[in-house]
């Protein structure tokens, strides 16, 4: 057992709670963890995260502080940067969902309540999850280049003006996919077979439930312990609307609106040296080129058997 200063048990769990996270309700959001914690005396301990650069440094503070358990509490953004300090290192990852879409909680049966779910960390067990990787940086949901790191963009200024929401995130869709006017060509290579491409966008899951959430194929590339590689063809901006437009009545067509390729190791050259990459709804400047890999054995969490 973790000792603490006092020479009394410290506690065993460091939750991580992100006060920007989606829901914007901070004081309720920690009075809510508190009343939660009490059922279980002694075991937990929160620690406010606040901003992108912050969270590596106090999750790996709460590491060297000897947390074994270590709780991400906010949106997927929170929980991709969480996990990808805690790969590799022995430590196991329990989730609060407190984001907008809670695409990685939902898909491993998470419960969205606050107290649910940390009785779910306090009683229950953990489990491999596999991340996702593009040059070296993890991801948990998605990564993509083209038009959806200006979706993002456009994102943070409408959360900005509006708040933070599903309709906020889907407008953000329309005006970025309005505006954008810089297909790619690139070369695709999957498993060693190379594919040619001049397309707005790439995008790589390995969510199966984010996917099956947009009425999207793909999921069981996912299953099989892939990703799924999404090309959308070349496309006048009006046709990207049309294609956004049907993405959020969940009604893509695979045979006409994409090209979906499975595959474990992915690379993509572009022309350009490098690009922003979106990554779990966060922008990233990297250089080409962009290699995707599977880490199997990276990270433990507690989620329902």
């Amino acid at each position: 057992m973790k000792m603490g200063p006092d020479g009394k048990p410290a506690a065993d769990v460091c939750v991580l709670l992100n006060a920007s996270s989606g829901r914007g309700e901070t004081d309720a959001t920690m009075a809510a963890l508190k009343t939660a914690f009490a059922r279980h005396p002694g075991m937990f301990e929160l620690r406010m995260l606040d901003g992108g650069n912050l969270l590596a440094d106090t999750c790996r503070r709460a590491m060297k502080d000897g947390f074994r358990t270590i709780v991400a509490a906010g949106g997927d953004g929170t929980i991709s940067g969480i996990a990808g300090q805690l790969a590799g290192s022995g430590r196991t990852m329990g989730i609060i969902p407190q984001g907008t879409f809670n695409f990685v909680a939902r898909g491993l049966g998470i419960p969205e309540q606050i107290d649910e779910a940390i009785d779910l960390i306090a009683e229950g067990q953990s489990r491999a999850f596999t991340l996702g990787e593009v040059n070296g940086r993890p991801f948990v949901n998605n990564a993509s280049l083209g038009v959806y790191p200006e979706v993002l963009k456009e994102r943070e200024g409408t959360y900005r003006r509006w708040g933070r929401s599903q309709l906020a995130a889907h407008w953000s869709v329309l005006r970025a996919f309005a505006t954008f006017h810089s297909p790619l060509r690139m070369k695709v290579t999957v498993d060693g077979k190379v594919h040619r491409a001049k397309t707005p966008l790439a995008f790589v899951a390995r969510s199966a439930f984010q996917l099956e959430h947009f009425g999207l194929d793909g999921a069981e590339c996912i299953r099989d312990g892939g990703f799924a590689l999404f090309l959308a063809p070349d496309s006048t901006r009006m046709q990207l609307l049309i294609g956004a437009l049907k993405l959020a009545r969940r009604g893509m067509d695979p045979q006409r609106d994409f090209e979906l390729i499975c595959g474990h190791d992915i690379q993509i050259e572009t022309l350009q040296p490098s690009h922003v990459i979106a990554m779990d709804g966060e922008r990233f400047p990297m250089s080409g080129p962009f290699n995707f890999r599977l880490r199997d054995d990276a990270l433990r969490v507690i989620a329902p058997a």
